[in-house]
């Protein structure tokens, strides 16, 4: 399991749980990070054929800001993993904690994204299904250049916040920490 856009200032976060098929090996995994979008593109859909069981789960902006973003991080790796159609018997989580109220045992694996090839496929799952998912809201709202920077806090992303204010996606916790959201608004 893994998770992609834990740090933008707008869009969800995106969770991915995957079980590989041993007699159905992918190629090339790793981190998504370290691959290129075109590659990612192209395992996504690999993994998707491939994959013994997979599931995709997104957590929206306004349950990250009333619940902050690591327990709605958590709550949607405890979705993904009930949401797959066969049960692991140990769920692999990228990173140091794992989430509470599992049916089945879990262990963390920091930097578990480029070296288990489950977790890796869930990282490009994630990555690409969000990235995805940003793209089209960079087609409903144009102005703020999402599909440049995927919501992620830029230099240029906080020009266009500045020039075109806040919308429903954005994430107002975020943003009242950076000073982007005052009081009232």
């Amino acid at each position: 399991m893994d998770e992609a856009g834990r740090g933008p200032l707008c869009g969800p976060v995106c969770v991915a749980a995957c079980i590989l098929d041993p007699a159905k090996p992918v190629y090339g995994i790793n981190d998504s990070k370290k691959l290129s979008e075109k590659k990612r593109e192209l395992l996504f859909e690999e993994i998707k054929a491939k994959a013994l069981a997979y599931s995709i789960v997104f957590v929206g902006p306004e349950v990250i800001d009333r619940d902050n973003i690591l327990r709605a991080t958590m709550d949607g790796m405890r979705r993904a993993v009930e949401q797959l159609e066969t049960a692991p018997a140990l769920v692999l989580v990228d990173g140091n904690r794992c989430p509470e109220g599992l049916a089945m045992p879990a262990r963390p694996v920091v930097k578990g994204d480029a070296t288990s090839a489950s977790i890796g496929a869930a990282s490009i799952l994630a990555k690409v299904s969000r990235d995805r998912y940003m793209c089209e809201l960079d087609r409903q709202y144009p102005q703020y250049q999402l599909a440049k920077h995927k919501g992620y806090p830029t230099k240029l992303h906080y020009e266009l916040i500045e020039k075109y204010g806040i919308q429903p996606f954005y994430r107002r916790s975020f943003l009242k920490k950076q000073g982007y959201w005052p009081e009232g608004k």
